[in-house]
């Protein structure tokens, strides 16, 4: 039986373990922490999950939250002109519906599915030195942990990582008593709202430790009026900030927000990096390999929503990737080719992403004004955050922009 070493619990390296796990491997999961501590600490992130990834968790039977948590069935745009009303206001909907459930309850949840399943689980913070150490009894050591020291033994790939500094400052509050969009109050939808030169507010329905609950996320222009989070201790001056951030340059998000509080005094989460790409494969000081997954060798931001999506992928693109080497080694070949395989689908997430945070070109504001008028657009819009390589063929190149609105306007006779 083959033997492998997982260090960090998040969405790809559990959905990994559980994989592997359930494939006959003997799978040794490092953790920082334990399931209770995460599930009563602060919350982690922001996640939507579209119908791709979750269909990983399927496979997997793994998708324990998929009759609790709420079903997103569209996803809207929203760009606000000079005088805080909305020159762009649409919604698409998505051909399968997309979930989120808080970090906090997946993943102390899957963590305590993998023990029970017979996983070894060790809570432990983990040290390139403790890895030199540990990788000598395990044929494949995978770091999955997105943070910390061992993200420095993966050299940052310039070639492929635009940015060097964060792009945008993010702030993130988990909230009760949200109302429903007014355009839309019979299904639930993830609303994107652009104001131009500012940055960008996502809301969004969650599952969290409490029940149902919604997310409001702030993406800050760095030192615009939006970067106003750092030193902010207090969770009810968080979303005291949020909700006036929100009066101020979102009244129609706000106009539903009159009534929220904070899920719980963990409910709050700023911070911002730089969207990086790194090399995959870290050499440990004995010379001993390993391979980097989802967010050590590609981290997004999250405007584009893709974090969770692209972890899910990745587990999934590896896992098949060990199951078909069979019993040869995992040499640096190996891994180079497995990171490979999953670049194919991770590189059309990095060109969209680095596309978002940059200022929109004339032909994207006319897509997206287009898609107000022609709901396939808003549909075919709002259906690439589940399959980003589609936005290959009608958002970056002004020409197939142009062929693609001049079609469906054709199509539709407008």
């Amino acid at each position: 039986m083959r033997k492998i070493l997982i260090v960090g619990a998040g969405q790809s390296g559990l959905q990994l373990a559980l994989g592997l796990q359930s494939q006959g491997y003997e799978v040794t999961l490092m953790s920082n922490r334990t399931a209770d501590e995460i599930r009563s600490g602060r919350v982690m992130s922001t996640q939507c999950m579209f119908d791709t990834a979750l269909q990983h968790e399927r496979d997997l039977g793994i998708g324990f939250w998929e009759s609790q948590a709420p079903r997103i069935e569209g996803l809207g745009v929203s760009v606000a002109a000079p005088d805080s009303s909305r020159a762009i206001d649409w919604v698409g909907k998505l051909d399968g519906y997309a979930q989120s459930v808080d970090q906090r309850v997946k993943m102390a949840g899957w963590m305590e599915t993998f023990a029970q399943r017979g996983g070894q689980l060790v809570v432990h913070g983990a040290a390139v030195g403790d890895l030199d150490y540990f990788s000598r009894g395990y044929d494949l050591v995978l770091v999955s942990a997105g943070k910390g020291e061992l993200v420095s033994m993966f050299g940052r790939d310039a070639a492929r990582s635009p940015y060097s500094e964060p792009q945008r400052a993010l702030a993130v509050s988990y909230v009760h008593g949200l109302g429903p969009r007014a355009e839309h109050p019979e299904f639930d939808a993830v609303r994107c709202n652009i104001v131009p030169g500012v940055g960008e507010l996502f809301v969004m329905p969650t599952l969290t430790t409490s029940g149902r609950a919604d997310i409001l996320f702030w993406e800050g222009i760095p030192g615009g009026p939006l970067d106003v989070f750092q030193g902010v201790r207090d969770p009810s001056e968080h979303l005291a900030l949020t909700l006036e951030l929100m009066e101020k340059f979102t009244p129609w998000e706000h106009a539903r927000a009159t009534k929220v509080e904070l899920t719980d005094a963990g409910g709050t989460l700023a911070g911002r990096y730089a969207p990086t790409v790194r090399n995959p494969i870290g050499r440990l000081p004995g010379g001993g390999l390993v391979l980097g997954v989802a967010d050590v060798v590609v981290a997004n931001d999250p405007i584009t929503g893709q974090g969770s999506n692209s972890a899910a992928k990745c587990a999934a693109s590896y896992l098949a990737s060990i199951v078909e080497h069979g019993d040869r080694p995992f040499d640096e070949t190996w891994m180079q080719s497995t990171f490979d395989r999953y670049w194919d689908t991770a590189r059309h997430v990095v060109q969209w992403t680095n596309a978002m945070l940059g200022v929109p070109p004339e032909h994207v504001l006319n897509l997206l004004g287009a898609a107000g008028r022609l709901q396939p657009v808003a549909d075919r819009f709002a259906n690439g955050f589940d399959d980003p390589s589609d936005f290959e063929n009608f958002f970056f190149d002004p020409e197939k922009t142009s062929a693609y609105l001049a079609s469906v306007a054709g199509g539709t006779g407008v």
